[in-house]
């Protein structure tokens, strides 16, 4: 009878043990969870930000009047009203295209968005226009101009109504940013301005570490190249004309 008492008061002390065993197995792993989701809260979110650096209007189009310092590329400049932005990519595509094409059949993507990886002077994008006329004032040397320039068929539906056809070419630039234009004045006075207005802008992306909501961006401002001095630009012979 003792013996059978004793063996009772084991089983009854082991299976409080294990049930003491699992409550503390519950909590710990209930304070593991807790834990958790506590240091889920701390977790640093991070978030990219596109930070809008500077908006320019330009002035004219043209090409630098005598070569850049360290820029024997440089073939086509966006002349702004606050800055200059000399293209030492994608230039030389950009003057064939604005020299060969009737003036007044060209209007270019007002969307001008160029993209400064570490704003450092330097920036990239793509510059995008069209070039419409009447059907019947196309000749076969413009369709083998478009083959050749990577022109591809935009017809639109107002062209479209009053039996026109549109051509639309995207050319990959990069290039520099340099002070405004020396004889800035000169040519705003002898060049008439453009019939629309347009907008360059510059952005960069950052990347953006916030521990709880309402985290504000710091301020940047567009940086020119510390080597960039001031010079003299000669303006393409057209006027870009909104139709």
């Amino acid at each position: 009878m003792t013996e059978h008492k004793n063996t009772l008061t084991t089983r009854v002390s082991l299976k409080t043990a294990i049930v003491g065993a699992s409550i503390v197995t519950l909590l710990a792993s209930s304070g593991c969870a807790t834990s958790s989701l506590l240091e889920d809260n701390k977790r640093v979110d991070t978030k990219t930000t596109k930070t809008v650096l500077s908006e320019d209007q330009i002035v004219a189009f043209g090409r630098p009047a005598q070569a850049l310092p360290k820029m024997p590329n440089a073939t086509m400049v966006i002349v702004g009203e606050k800055n200059s932005y000399v293209l030492t990519q994608g230039g030389t595509e950009m003057v064939g295209l604005l020299t060969n094409l009737t003036p007044k059949n060209i209007q270019v993507d007002n969307d001008m968005n160029f993209y400064v990886p570490n704003n450092d002077g330097y920036f990239q994008g793509e510059m995008k226009l069209s070039y419409a006329k009447l059907k019947d004032e196309f000749k076969r040397s413009d369709y083998q101009f478009f083959l050749q320039n990577g022109g591809r068929e935009c017809t639109s539906a107002s062209d479209q109504r009053i039996n026109a056809q549109r051509f639309c070419f995207s050319v990959p630039v990069k290039g520099a940013i340099y002070p405004q234009v020396s004889n800035l004045s000169l040519i705003q006075s002898n060049y008439r301005a453009l019939t629309k207005p347009y907008t360059v802008s510059f952005y960069t992306q950052n990347q953006q570490s916030q521990v709880s909501r309402g985290g504000t961006n710091t301020a940047q401002k567009l940086v020119l190249l510390p080597f960039a001095l001031a010079f003299d630009v000669v303006t393409f012979p057209f006027q870009l004309l909104d139709n």
